[in-house]
């Protein structure tokens, strides 16, 4: 034993706190709370899903196959650190001076790699052992779970939302990214997978808010009488 010198302190693990004070089934440990790292993750979910559209088709993820794979691939890779090992892994050709999200990276945060929520309800405790939350969500488990209505007028979409539409029983979202963070033209652009059908595995689009509204199918135009449009929406961990 060392006389006269104080032994190191065992660190401190501080357990998460189980609250959810908005009781949308998020739970606040998860939640953006500064405006940095709310910037840094809009920025780098809008950049990394664009970046995508502007690779070659073969040098793309290829868990990218619909819209919500995109929107999950985007919103994952947006809350890692971003350092030289990730560099090294992304598979993109170069990389923006973005600030990291602060508060935690994935896959280390109290939920694990299982980001999106899938059942109803406020977030308990139990929840992070009994399924509720998964790697994998589809489009409309991504609009009821983890996202929020703001607005039907696409006009005060901010990057980083997310356009939802249905069809019968079918949903769909666009990434709503606003001036392009890649190509800067003046212009804003929303963007998405169009999803496999049949034997076509679908393709990468990224047309303005002009172009969709003037889609030759009305059901795909964001307006607000358009019932098939369900309105601009907002990751929960933003609210």
């Amino acid at each position: 034993m060392l006389v006269g010198c104080s032994q190191p302190a065992a660190p401190v693990k501080v357990p998460p706190s189980f609250t959810d004070a908005v009781g949308d089934g998020t739970p606040d440990f998860l939640r953006l709370d500064a405006e940095r790292d709310r910037k840094a993750f809009r920025d780098w979910f809008v950049w990394l899903a664009e970046a995508q559209y502007f690779l070659p088709a073969a040098a793309r993820r290829s868990e990218i196959d619909d819209c919500a794979a995109l929107m999950r691939y985007a919103y994952r890779e947006a809350l890692r650190k971003h350092d030289s090992a990730w560099a090294n892994s992304a598979g993109l050709p170069e990389f923006p001076p973005f600030d990291s999200v602060a508060k935690y990276s994935y896959p280390h945060t109290p939920l694990g790699a299982n980001l999106f929520r899938v059942k109803q309800g406020p977030f308990v405790a139990s929840d992070l052992k009994d399924g509720t939350f998964l790697q994998f969500a589809d489009a409309q488990t991504l609009r009821r779970f983890n996202t929020y209505l703001t607005t039907r007028d696409v006009a005060r979409a901010q990057p980083g939302d997310l356009l939802f539409f249905r069809r019968q029983s079918t949903f769909h979202g666009m990434i709503f990214v606003g001036a392009s963070t890649v190509r800067a033209d003046g212009h804003r652009y929303l963007l998405y997978h169009t999803g496999p059908t049949g034997s076509d595995p679908g393709e990468l689009r990224r047309p303005t808010v002009e172009e969709l509204m003037r889609f030759p199918q009305p059901e795909w135009r964001p307006e607000p009488d358009n019932v098939a449009f369900l309105g601009v929406y907002r990751w929960n961990i933003l609210k």
